[in-house]
């Protein structure tokens, strides 16, 4: 009975395969218009992941602007949209333009050879009927032959009905990123117009970070990753705007806290008996590190040192702060001679790839302190590029003799794992991120969305759609920066005691969920079980 069953079952499941291709070949809109696989997609399993290319042009895409005026919000401003209404809840296809026949007559297709489209047409729902008729085709209805037929893919195809069933986003989320990186293009495409169902940027913490990582999947798909990081790099909000969304995730969190405090703690503790103090900052960005430090200054015993800053940054920057350099030098200026501390600033406006020893104006006579907080994940390593930046900065700073060097990073490992540990990584990493946000932003407040968009966006989709030279966002685990510092030569300075406290002291500001851990030298700033930030010292 069971073989007789399981024959039926293969025998109607053929036939309805049969008719679903039928179809799809009757019906050119049933399904995304998907060119041969040789010509227009080229897969690589590389050390890098999973990469997916289409030969087509898809630079016309931009990306999560909102538009509070008209009181919505949307995630693409052209024929790549995830859309969201004015409560949050994601608008249809049709609404927000998703999938268009014009997709495959664009203006800009000079060849005219169709464009892929990046999406399910608007007959996804006729799709998931046939999939579940086919498998209860194949299953047949009796208990006892569905647990005897099961195969592994069938149970990885009923799991992810279920989580949809459930309205479980992340599931979903991880299985979409699975199919991609198994190039199963048609089930990701799938995958993608279900999540666009569960999105809200203005919900759940999952459902928030999900918006951007599903920007990044679509972005991975039609290869755009690198115009839409660039896009949300350089076409931000308005300077002061920009600068009022940092200021609020740095106050609203405590981790640029933290890493700023941790470092100089260090440096105070290690410049404390010098008279002349050159502070080397790898990417300055903006003053609000140096304010504190100043303020110590001041009020040490015997007075305060001489302070030269030399402030690297390149023109990522340069628009939060509304111009270059000169606006933090003028700043930390004022500051100093309010203090009365003396004080020079030297601009080095050059990216950290870019920096030799003569851009960096040392002196005999200064104690010089290295400050890297938040950028050594911007240098490409040996896996990029075979100047390898990353080791070869830290050999130019230990030649210099520092007194201090300061490390401050993202405890996240996204460098070279390959696509989909690195897309669980990220999951894993600003889930933990958005929920320590949504404790402090109330959900209704339209800072909370500028401030994960214009801050953490960018990241989320560049360490998901792009690869090699284009995925600037590589962050390793301190394990790896400790290998790379003793290898050019430094040894670990102890943190002190009073930083620990100072940092404690900071945290009853802040939700009981933050902990702090001292381990092997190091501080770890994390969300409850999940390490966020690291933070150490080196000489």
């Amino acid at each position: 009975m069971q073989a007789f069953h399981q024959h039926r079952s293969s025998v109607m499941a053929t036939r309805l395969h049969r008719n679903i291709k039928q179809e799809i070949k009757s019906d050119p809109y049933c399904f995304p218009q998907l060119p041969p696989i040789d010509q227009s997609f080229c897969y690589s399993g590389s050390s890098h992941g999973s990469h997916f290319s289409v030969k087509n042009s898809h630079e016309h895409y931009c990306t999560l602007e909102p538009s509070f005026a008209i009181g919505s919000y949307t995630a693409y401003d052209s024929s790549l949209i995830v859309g969201f209404s004015p409560n949050g809840s994601p608008m249809s296809q049709q609404d927000s333009k998703l999938c268009r026949s014009d997709l495959h007559h664009s203006p800009d297709n000079t060849n005219g050879s169709p464009i892929s489209g990046s999406c399910i047409t608007d007959d996804v729902s006729d799709l998931r009927d046939k999939l579940r008729e086919l498998e209860t085709a194949m299953l047949g209805p009796d208990s006892d032959v569905i647990e005897s037929t099961t195969s592994p893919e069938m149970a990885s195809w009923r799991l992810v009905m279920d989580a949809i069933s459930r309205g479980d986003l992340k599931q979903v989320l991880v299985s979409c990123a699975k199919a991609m990186s198994d190039n199963d293009l048609l089930v990701a495409q799938w995958l993608m117009d279900e999540l666009r169902r569960m999105m809200s940027v203005s919900g759940e913490p999952i459902q928030r970070l999900g918006a951007y990582m599903l920007e990044g999947l679509v972005a991975r798909l039609t290869s755009s990753g690198s115009s839409i990081y660039k896009s949300l790099r350089c076409k931000e909000s308005e300077s002061a705007d920009l600068l009022s969304y940092m200021h609020i995730l740095y106050e609203v969190c405590p981790y640029l806290k933290f890493g700023y405090m941790s470092a100089n703690g260090a440096i105070a503790e290690a410049m404390k008996d010098e008279d002349k103090v050159h502070i080397i900052d790898f990417q300055i960005a903006h003053w609000s590190q140096w304010v504190t430090l100043i303020q110590a200054f001041a009020a040490r015993p015997g007075g305060p040192p001489h302070i030269r800053i030399t402030g690297i940054d390149d023109s990522t920057s340069a628009h939060a702060r509304g111009g270059g350099l000169n606006i933090v030098g003028k700043r930390l200026s004022k500051l100093a001679k309010y203090f009365n501390v003396p004080f020079e600033f030297h601009a080095a406006a050059m990216s950290g790839c870019e920096v030799q020893r003569e851009h960096l104006k040392v002196r005999p006579g200064e104690a010089l302190a290295v400050n890297f907080a938040f950028m050594r994940h911007h240098m490409p390593d040996e896996s990029v590029s075979t100047e390898n930046h990353r080791d070869r900065l830290l050999r130019l700073v230990k030649i210099l003799s520092p007194k201090v060097a300061t490390l401050v990073e993202q405890e996240s490992n996204t460098n070279t794992a390959p696509f989909f540990t690195r897309f669980l990584e990220t999951l894993n990493y600003y889930t933990a991120m958005f929920e320590s946000i949504d404790v402090t932003l109330p959900r209704e407040h339209k800072e909370q969305i500028n401030v994960e968009q214009q801050c953490l966006a960018s990241d989320v989709v560049n360490i998901i759609a792009c690869e090699e030279s284009e995925r600037v966002e590589r962050h390793e685990l301190l394990g790896k920066w400790r290998s790379r510092f003793r290898m050019a030569g430094f040894t670990p300075y102890p943190l002190s005691s009073l930083v620990n406290a100072t940092i404690k002291t900071l945290l009853e500001n802040y939700s009981d969920r933050y902990r702090l851990e001292e381990r092997e030298g190091a501080l770890y700033l994390g969300w409850m079980n999940r390490d966020l930030v690291a933070s150490c010292a080196w000489k």
